[in-house]
């Protein structure tokens, strides 16, 4: 038999040890080596357990409960005795060799035997798990190979948000069912914030009778209406203590801890409701947060306040084993802080400098009781702030520097940043996808993230726990939404946090097919997973007259690649305005247009067509010059691409200039006729995103004199949807080789945004269309 190798990933996918054998483990193992032949499952096979070894019986058990279900086969379970060691079986038994670790196992799958070895339950229970990944229940084979596996990081976790909106019992369970399934052993439950209590403690009713529910919740997203709207219809929901019981015990059976989350000393207008007397006003009257954002009443640090909170971590610590408890401790306005003579009475008693170093003195104190009961806790980066709670776990989330500031003050971290594991964001084009927060999360970008800074060194490095996923769920109101924003984006998180870093380089292309052929395990379980492995997606080029691309040669040509992540499936495309279909023409090479033209285009097999309209006009691919440069566009490229902003939701597509004008000139290459120049502008008030006063559009032959210029006054309601605004020049026939556009700023936010009074605005500009 051959020895355990390692492999790089890029050679597995595409690598069968037999004929017939394939292997789509996700996450992958650490060590791993393909056999030939095939272990066959029989009326006749069992499932041999060491006598008393109640581990291996309850990893035995979920083996035999997954075969009898998928293959229709009943394994029955039977004791290890002399007469049993030679039958072609499946057999469970103590790793003695002790090199796999509290989570780590060794699988060996030959013709005639299945051998599963660990030293722990965790170990059992993950090996399972992968065999499961292997068995073909409709061949009621396992593929030949050795394993030996063990986790990257100790903490492996996904954070759900319930506290926007309620996710039932129900769905919490399939949750960690699937959490299990890829190896991962951390639940963050994020179940108190601003708008929602869900946690019921029996010292404080009212936390349930009153912070539990909201009079009503904000229509749409934050920024699509002004004044914002709402759907007066009250919301609410809670679990008692039974139900937490009960989910924990689910859990632990499948080896996932439960961190819970109560938020302080912000996030807490949902507590200050139902107790306002523990605000820094309790004459204000409180109202449980009906939309989204952060508030400024947050908890006052007297000592009632200290006692309210101790007494819930109390009853917390009483329903949750695990060792870690969440304080939040993320967004806290200082706003009250700074108005409450306690609070700065407070400030100057312990000698403080400032409001941050009374956050810490609140996270320090919690900190103390939270040690005193046998836990730790952990925050979200902010808890650096004023300085750090001695035994503090930090969740680094506002990008890596306050886990790698962390860890090199030798504390436990965990890496979570916006830009990879925020899975509230856009996996695809937003005018395609469910509402979201916004911003642009694809599944490669995920995958591409390593938790362990370069930055650090290696005595530094061993603080850094794990990797952690999270999803908010302001605009997900359903379990469905939540699986859609989670799947397969998860599962690229999962293999980060197993997937030891000297198992090779990860490589997308390889985890891609694994991928596909992972996705009926999650159809298995009626998981409303995202589709987007097979999306077709589109870039513009430039070619010269001979066809070559090239950033420096004279644009003549546009032309459409389309790519998607999926290497295997083929794509079908139409020029015609008729729906692609596996008769259409198939793509091969980038598509050469000479005409403004939707292209339609279909993977086979496939989810969601593709249609996207390209425009060709004098400006296509032409270079333009700012005066000054704005922050997005570097390469000044997006406003002469032939691509036009398709949705408001997200901002990616567009050019944005903050506080002060535009003003771009492009060279259209030789004098030529034009008659027309037109742009967008968008539109989002709440968001700072205001179209221009006026827009003066100029041309000129020499890029000195120019001439014929027309400031066009842009006119809109403050009130009103978000939009896409556009702003068209006619000229009559003219000729000139330059484009010269000036937008005014509309200057600071207006008097009725009285929340954002005298911040600066936003222009925000796409596609340049020069006729």
């Amino acid at each position: 038999m051959k020895q355990l190798l390692f492999l790089p990933l890029f050679f597995l996918a595409f690598t069968t040890f037999s004929q017939d054998n394939a292997y789509n483990l996700i996450p992958f193992p650490a060590q791993f080596s393909g056999q030939t032949g095939q272990f066959t499952l029989s009326a006749s096979t069992k499932i041999v357990v060491t006598p008393k070894d109640a581990a291996q019986a309850a990893a035995a058990q979920l083996l035999t409960n997954y075969l009898k279900t998928n293959t229709g086969l009943t394994i029955p379970l039977t004791l290890a005795t002399p007469s049993m060691a030679k039958g072609k079986h499946l057999f469970f038994a103590v790793h003695k060799a002790k090199r796999v670790g509290p989570e780590g196992y060794t699988l060996a799958v030959t013709p005639d035997r299945v051998t599963i070895e660990a030293e722990t339950p965790k170990g059992y229970f993950y090996a399972v798990q992968t065999l499961m990944q292997l068995t073909n229940p409709v061949a009621k084979q396992i593929p030949a190979c050795q394993i030996l596996d063990r986790p990257r990081y100790a903490y492996r976790g996904i954070m759900v948000d319930v506290a926007r909106h309620f996710m039932p019992v129900s769905f919490i369970k399939k949750h960690i069912d699937l959490m299990a399934m890829h190896k991962m052993n951390t639940f963050h439950w994020h179940l108190t914030d601003d708008q929602g209590w869900r946690i019921e403690i029996k010292k404080y009713p009212k936390l349930t009778q009153i912070g539990s529910k909201r009079a009503e919740t904000l229509v749409g997203h934050y920024a699509q209406n002004f004044p914002q709207q709402y759907d007066k219809t009250p919301y609410g929901g809670f679990y008692t203590q039974d139900e937490i019981k009960d989910v924990v015990r689910y859990a632990t059976a499948r080896h996932v801890t439960i961190v819970p989350e109560i938020e302080m000393p912000g996030h807490a207008v949902a507590a200050l409701a139902a107790y306002p007397e523990y605000s820094c006003d309790p004459i204000k009257k409180y109202a449980v947060g009906t939309t989204w954002g952060v508030y400024d009443d947050v908890f006052c640090p007297t000592e009632p306040t200290f006692t309210f909170l101790q007494d819930v971590l109390t009853e917390v610590f009483a329903l949750f084993p695990g060792k870690h408890v969440h304080i939040g401790g993320d967004e806290c306005p200082k706003t009250a802080w700074k108005q409450s003579t306690f609070c700065q009475n407070l400030i100057k008693k312990l000698k403080l400098k400032n409001e941050d170093e009374l956050q810490s003195y609140i996270i320090r104190r919690i900190e103390k009781f939270v040690t005193g009961k046998g836990r730790a806790i952990i925050g979200w980066d902010e808890i650096l702030e004023g300085g750090l709670a001695p035994n503090a776990t930090v969740m680094s989330w506002r990008g890596t520097e306050g886990g790698i500031e962390a860890a090199r003050q030798k504390h436990n971290v965990v890496m979570t940043p916006g830009a990879f594991c925020y899975l509230d964001k856009y996996q695809a084009n937003p005018a395609q996808e469910p509402m979201s927060i916004g911003g642009y999360l694809p599944l490669e970008t995920v995958y591409s993230y390593e938790p362990t800074s370069a930055e650090l060194t290696p005595d530094q490095q061993k603080y850094i726990q794990g990797v952690q996923a999270n999803l908010w769920t302001e605009y997900l109101k359903t379990p469905e939404a939540v699986e859609y924003m989670l799947w397969p984006r998860a599962v690229a998180i999962a293999e980060i946090a197993w997937m030891p870093k000297q198992a090779g380089p990860r490589n997308f292309e390889d985890f891609a097919a694994r991928l596909k052929a992972h996705l009926p395990h999650l159809d298995r379980l009626s998981v409303n997973y995202a589709k987007r492995l097979l999306d077709i997606r589109a870039e513009t080029q430039f070619s010269d007259a001979g066809g070559s691309v090239s950033r420096d040669a004279a644009p003549r040509q546009l032309q459409v690649r389309l790519n998607k992540l999926d290497s295997d499936s083929k794509i079908f495309y139409t020029l015609n305005g008729k729906e692609a279909t596996p008769a259409s023409t198939e793509y091969l090479a980038p598509i050469t247009l000479t005409k403004t033209t939707t292209v339609k285009a279909v993977t086979i097999p496939g989810e969601t067509p593709f249609s996207e309209t390209f425009f060709i006009h004098r400006a296509k691919g032409r270079p333009y010059t700012y005066t000054e440069n704005p922050r997005t566009d570097s390469d000044a490229k997006k406003l002469t691409d032939g691509q036009v902003a398709q949705a408001p939701q997200s901002v990616r597509e567009w050019v944005e200039v903050t506080g002060k004008d535009l003003d771009f000139t492009i060279d259209l290459g030789e004098i030529k006729p034009v008659t027309k120049v037109s742009a967008n502008f968008l539109k989002k008030v709440l968001f700072g995103y205001f179209p221009p006063t006026s827009v003066e559009v100029a041309l000129s032959r020499d890029g000195q004199d120019f001439k014929e210029a027309i400031a066009q006054p842009v006119t809109y309601p403050l009130e009103g949807p978000w939009a896409i605004m556009s702003v068209v020049a006619d000229f009559k026939t003219s000729k000139a080789r330059y484009v010269r556009i000036r937008a005014k700023n509309a200057g600071p936010m207006p008097a009725a945004l009285s929340f954002r009074p005298n911040k600066a605005t936003t222009l925000a500009i796409d596609e340049v269309i020069v006729d």
